[in-house]
C-alpha cells in the first residue's frame, strides 16, 4: 500500500515501473510510458501524501502490489 514518500522516491518508483522522465510540462513535470502521461507534483520540502500517491498510481493503472515491488 502506498505511503507518504519523497518526490525523489516517487520518480525512482515510476522509472522502475518503466516510465521515462520527468519531462518538462507547462505547470508540472510529467512521466511517460507509451501513450500514458502522468503529471507529478512539483518539488516541495514535504513528502507527497498517501492520498495523492494513490490518485497518481490509479491514473497510471498501477496496482498496490506493483507499486510495493518497485
Amino acid at each position: 500500500m502506498p505511503a507518504n514518500i519523497s518526490r525523489k522516491e516517487l520518480v525512482r518508483k515510476f522509472k522502475a515501473l518503466g516510465f521515462s522522465g520527468p519531462h518538462s510540462g507547462k505547470k508540472h513535470q510529467f512521466m511517460k510510458k507509451g501513450p500514458l502521461k502522468i503529471r507529478i507534483p512539483n518539488p516541495h520540502s514535504k513528502d507527497i501524501s498517501t492520498g495523492l500517491v494513490k490518485r497518481i498510481i490509479r491514473q497510471a493503472d498501477i496496482t498496490d502490489n506493483q507499486w510495493d515491488e518497485a
